[in-house]
């Protein structure tokens, strides 16, 4: 029957070994010795069973992959790489749908089975990134679950025409009111997030928001963000995306910002960057602040590097954040696993029975060591089904 499976000789998280069964595209049980007539049986192979990994922030219209090598000479600021994409997407003849789909098979042979992608809504390309995703959704459904941001990066109250945009996108079936730097790319804090808010609220979507902005000035955008955040009862759908604001050196300060965040349900999703103030990890997850982890990305005209593997973006976590002992290189991985799940609010996400059978094995003693050394992927399945084996998808990309 579609959906059924039977995986003997798995560790989940790393465990004791035993068998996992799935029926009709769920978790039907684990055991010893168990056995299924007429269901595909697989060897685990003594593999560590992991959920399937969540890449909870990447922008899949405008990856670079399979396309020739860009030079990258790009000015410094923000608004330089900004502009210079909108000018690129043309010139180098960006596909959305072509693009997204090679980035949505490699990051399934990775053990990614769940994606929300930032799309870009502007006046130049207009709608053209979100049709050409959301075919991509419905053409690889079967490897990976997606929601879509709704994504002005270029400004939206600057560039008359975008607020209209935005809402068309949401018309089409995007799930997310994307913003980006209030104060610094619309500069009207107010009336930015007024837009963005007020379209989630009128739709029932919710909002992910890239939040650049550095110090005391991210830190405003971010109060009006829990203001109308409580105000419009949108506890649990308000994501701040990046939120370096909170790596300022004014501990009381972001101590009260994190009070904040909690009392709202504001969600944030980090990328773990090098190059930038990080959100406090631990102290964000002892407060109750739900986190998350992206790839951003992915070889573009920002920059050269990443592929969407979501275990070596859960390695970089751990470095950012000095996470060290096993148990903290785990914490690192449920970054990129439940706390993407529960940004994305998925219900049935998990290895409990009942929950949908979205998992990956790989090969390990340990969960750290799975992480760290990132093996390729022994196996990922989705929704009952195998869709890549040995690092390799099922699906050829176009």
């Amino acid at each position: 029957m579609a959906g059924d499976l039977l995986v003997t000789n798995v560790r989940p998280q790393g465990g004791a070994s035993m068998d996992l069964l799935v029926k009709s595209g769920r978790i039907a049980g684990f055991g010893s010795g168990m056995t299924s007539p007429g269901t595909e049986t697989v060897d685990g192979g003594n593999a560590i069973l992991l959920p399937g990994l969540v890449e909870a922030h990447t922008h899949l219209d405008k990856t670079l992959l399979g396309m020739p090598w860009y030079r990258n000479e790009v000015g410094p600021r923000l608004i330089d790489k900004i502009d210079n994409e909108r000018r690129q997407k043309s010139i180098l003849g960006i596909d959305p749908a072509r693009q997204s789909a090679r980035q949505v098979v490699q990051s399934s042979a990775f053990g990614s089975t769940h994606i929300r992608a930032h799309v870009d809504v502007d006046t130049e390309s207009k709608l053209a990134g979100v049709e050409g995703v959301l075919k991509t959704r419905e053409a690889y459904r079967d490897l990976v679950d997606m929601d879509l941001v709704a994504f002005p990066q270029s400004g939206m109250l600057v560039r008359p025409g975008t607020l209209e945009l935005m809402e068309e996108a949401l018309k089409l079936g995007v799930e997310n009111v994307g913003g980006i730097d209030p104060s610094s790319i619309d500069r009207d804090p107010k009336g930015h997030l007024d837009a963005v808010f007020g379209l989630a609220d009128r739709y029932g979507r919710g909002v992910d928001v890239h939040l650049h902005e550095p110090g005391e000035l991210g830190a405003f955008s971010l109060e009006l963000m829990i203001e109308r955040t409580k105000a419009l009862g949108m506890q649990g759908k308000v994501v701040a995306s990046h939120a370096f604001c909170l790596g300022m050196a004014d501990e009381a300060y972001v101590d009260r910002l994190i009070d904040g965040l909690r009392e709202a349900g504001i969600h944030i999703m980090t990328t773990a960057p090098g190059s930038r103030p990080v959100p406090p990890l631990k102290k964000l997850r002892a407060a109750g602040v739900t986190v998350c982890a992206g790839s951003d990305g992915i070889r573009d005209t920002w920059g050269p590097y990443g592929d969407g593997d979501m275990l070596e973006r859960a390695m970089f976590v751990g470095m950012r954040f000095n996470l060290r002992r096993d148990d903290e290189v785990e914490l690192a991985l449920d970054v990129c696993t439940q706390g993407g799940a529960k940004v994305m609010g998925l219900t049935d996400y998990g290895l409990e029975v009942g929950a949908k059978a979205d998992f990956v094995l790989v090969a390990g003693e340990s969960v750290a060591e799975a992480v760290v050394n990132r093996a390729p992927r022994r196996l990922v399945v989705k929704a009952g089904k195998v869709v890549a084996r040995d690092g390799k998808s099922m699906r050829t990309a176009p």
